[in-house]
């Protein structure tokens, strides 16, 4: 049996995984996505075939045992091949076919650009290579917008969160949605006249960050409120276009999880997130 060209590994859900997924479906092709939910991916093997953990594997003293880093505060075992093939050690984690086998991809907008590339799709990846490379600038501009999105929303999540976090990623935040307001005056996509892939990663990041209305006891603790509380009003093509997507049948993932965000909006509540 022919193995798909990509295969990810991954807590789940999780909306950076699915921006392969939809690329995937769009262009037709089937990749594979295995992992569980984050509580739970301590008890998996991370490896280039990952797999729940078997009796006596689950040593923390042993070879596999791993320091948790960014995201997670539980051991973690990881393979040396897994580590060889994902130096940083972090998920999303995917294999892409090659020539002498597996090859390590990770980070999940370049994760998407290999489904892209891969799925011989002419338009998503760009139809020439200045088409390519302007998407490749929303996917970078998007790449630094869900790093600095990560990291608050860890925050909130420990605790730890402070005003000079929500002030940076206040920043963050108005200076990317900007930049996309701004390309959607002039065009009906985010790159060009039409869906490309820089459209499904700002889709997801955008998303996934709305969960910061999550978080509403942190944010109080802070005397503030969400960064996007008032989003569709200071973005309102950028808004749309993620609405828009969403209802798409392959992005069908991405309506669910914004149902309860465009519930509260159309309640009037803008506080809060998702």
């Amino acid at each position: 049996m022919r193995r798909p060209p990509v295969r990810i590994f991954s807590y789940l859900p999780n909306p950076r995984v699915w921006k392969s997924l939809f690329a995937a479906r769009l262009a037709g092709i089937e990749i594979e996505i295995t992992g569980a939910k984050p509580a739970e991916l301590s008890g998996w093997l991370w490896d280039v075939e990952p797999r729940p953990l078997e009796t006596g594997e689950s040593n923390p003293a042993g070879p596999l045992a791993r320091r948790s880093r960014r995201g997670f505060s539980t051991t973690l075992y990881k393979t040396d091949a897994f580590l060889a093939a994902h130096p940083f050690g972090t998920v999303p984690a995917a294999f892409v076919e090659g020539e002498n086998g597996p090859i390590g991809v990770f980070e999940s907008n370049s994760i998407l650009r290999a489904v892209a590339r891969v799925s011989g799709h002419p338009t998503l990846y760009g139809q020439d290579a200045a088409a390519a490379s302007r998407i490749d600038s929303f996917l970078d501009a998007a790449l630094v917008f869900a790093r600095e999105a990560q990291v608050y929303l860890l925050a909130l999540q420990d605790g730890s969160a402070e005003l000079a976090l929500h002030a940076r990623m206040t920043g963050a935040y108005d200076f990317y949605m900007s930049g996309i307001e701004s390309a959607l005056s002039r065009d009906a996509w985010i790159a060009g006249n039409t869906l490309t892939i820089a459209d499904l990663s700002f889709a997801c990041d955008l998303a996934q960050f709305l969960r910061e209305g999550h978080y509403d006891l942190a944010l109080g603790a802070l005397g503030c409120g969400p960064v996007s509380r008032n989003g569709p009003g200071e973005f309102p093509r950028a808004f749309g276009h993620l609405f828009a997507l969403s209802e798409q049948p392959e992005l069908h993932e991405l309506a669910r999880y914004l149902r309860g965000y465009r519930a509260r909006l159309a309640n009037g509540n803008t506080e809060h997130g998702r």
